[in-house]
């Protein structure tokens, strides 16, 4: 214990396990297709695409995640909880992938999808929050995260694809596609933070 602060090794290790439990049920609820030709595979697609931005959203989340606790000095209770809220929410992401997959076209799936995103952006905000807040505002993470435009965006921006979900789910689709690409390109500044 250090300044108020436990070691963070041992959470850092739970979140990965809890992780890679996560994508391995996702893997697991993809089954091949009935027929033996290439045009069977077909009647996948909107699975395997929904698979495929899933999986592409856990990562984003573990490397976020990742980055985090290496900028961490250590953690506290608050901080635990904070990270078993988010690693709850991320474990309803399979339970979405596989509805939204069978469902492509319906309104509540990609609703429920978008709102299942939501509460992962709201949570890993406040870990995030509660992490910082351990650090003092002159340090260079906590000075590398500025404003967090994406941070604040992204929430904004699930709930508008949960309301044009009710009008077209492709058009809530394509915005959950939006966030991840505006998500995917790492942010310099963090790494050069961790670096110093």
């Amino acid at each position: 214990m250090r300044n108020g602060l436990f070691e963070k090794n041992r959470l850092e290790a739970f979140s990965d396990g809890v992780i890679a439990i996560i994508i391995t049920i996702m893997v697991i609820e993809l089954h091949p297709p009935v027929g033996t030709d290439f045009s069977d595979l077909a009647s996948l697609l909107p699975k395997l695409l929904v698979y495929l931005l899933s999986f592409i959203y856990l990562a984003i989340y573990w490397n976020n995640h990742h980055h985090l606790l290496t900028a961490a000095k250590g953690i506290n209770g608050v901080i635990m909880w904070s990270n078993m809220g988010l690693l709850f929410t991320m474990t309803l992401i399979p339970f979405g992938t596989a509805w939204m997959g069978e469902n492509f076209q319906a309104v509540a799936p990609s609703a429920i999808y978008g709102a299942i995103l939501l509460a992962n952006a709201i949570t890993y905000y406040n870990l995030q929050s509660r992490i910082l807040a351990t650090m003092g505002k002159n340090s260079a993470f906590v000075q590398a995260i500025g404003a967090d435009y994406k941070g604040k965006l992204s929430p904004v921006l699930y709930t508008l694809a949960i309301l044009l979900a009710f009008i077209n789910p492709a058009f809530s689709q394509a915005l959950f596609v939006v966030v991840a690409i505006m998500w995917i390109v790492p942010d310099k500044r963090i790494e050069r933070a961790l670096h110093t």
